[in-house]
């Protein structure tokens, strides 16, 4: 319940964040809604299903492709938002049946390998793309007041699409479907559950709002190039955190996202030349003190007697 209600006062405080606050809190505000929406499309097949998927950066960037290319043909937004989800989302369904009968390490490398044949993809085709030279995209028309308000509802947007999908998953046969795969894969198959029919579908569902996602990020930067687009460091960052909110979660991926959004401008604030070493140290003190994430309150309970070596806290509370 308190939740609940903590997200939804979130919501009301990004969405009046145009009207309170100056651009650079509107961009941040948008950078929250991004992560947390792609933090939340990892989580169907990282956190319920336990597929370690390093994919993400590639249906990103195959969504902002798409996505810009639509755009640059004069149809106008949000028609090229949704031709790229379309798109994202029909490559992964069919990647999925061949992909996911790998397990463990060798589909993380065959998923962290298609944004690699992504990428050269992008930076060969240059009749299509630009090539390396990147490719330039429309300008939302209406000024840089009225873009901030469009792409942070509009990221906010996917993020609740998500967050809702998330929900109904959650409490679905699916949802369970895929707790049993993660727990032992054999054991989900010898009880009826189609397992490959599941995996594919969140596998899916990982990959279209990540489409989507990276469509809305061309029309926002106004400029993709195979390197951003398809950045390792973004298919990292997002399992990160995803495992630091609480990888299986609904609220989570959301946490971790915004926790990790803003560790990383703070570092990168006070720590210009050392910010990405620092941030990745604190990262990983945070992940190994909370093993399931900030939402798994019992570290609370554990940490002086697991990391220090001290008595707990409840057995002090008694000894006096």
């Amino acid at each position: 319940m308190r939740s609940s209600a903590f997200f939804i006062l979130s919501m009301l405080v990004l969405a009046a964040a145009p009207f309170i606050a100056d651009n650079y809190v509107v961009r941040l505000c948008t950078f929250l809604c991004m992560y947390a929406a792609l933090a939340l499309s990892w989580n169907f097949i990282g956190g319920y299903a336990g597929y370690p998927s390093f994919a993400t950066a590639g249906f990103f960037g195959l969504g902002a492709y798409a996505g810009a290319l639509t755009q640059n043909l004069g149809f106008w937004l949000p028609l090229p938002w949704l031709f790229a989800t379309v798109v994202v989302a029909l490559f992964a369904a069919g990647l999925g049946f061949a992909i996911l009968r790998m397990k463990g390490h060798y589909f993380a490398i065959g998923s962290i390998s298609i944004v690699e044949i992504l990428r050269l993809l992008a930076s060969s085709w240059a009749q299509l793309t630009g090539g390396g030279d990147g490719l330039n995209v429309r300008i939302l028309p209406g000024g840089p007041d009225y873009a901030g308000r469009v792409f942070l509802y509009s990221m906010m947007a996917v993020m609740i699409a998500a967050f809702i999908t998330m929900l109904c998953v959650d409490r679905s046969r699916l949802g369970f479907g895929l707790r049993c795969i993660k727990q032992n894969e054999d054991a989900a198959d010898m009880i009826g559950i189609d397992v490959t029919s599941y995996k594919t579908a969140a596998f899916t569902l990982s990959a279209m709002y990540c489409g989507t996602i990276g469509a809305i990020y061309a029309s926002w930067v106004a400029y993709i190039d195979p390197s951003d687009a398809f950045s390792i460091l973004l298919t990292l960052k997002v399992p990160v955190m995803t495992l630091l909110g609480g990888p299986g979660t609904v609220y989570g991926p959301i946490l971790g996202a915004w926790v990790f959004v803003l560790l990383e401008e703070m570092i990168w604030a006070k720590f210009l030349e050392y910010n990405r070493a620092i941030l990745g140290a604190v990262i990983v003190l945070l992940i190994f003190a909370l093993p399931g994430g900030l939402l798994r309150m019992q570290w609370r309970r554990k940490w002086p007697s697991s990391v220090f070596g001290l008595p707990g806290l409840n057995r002090l509370k008694e000894s006096r």
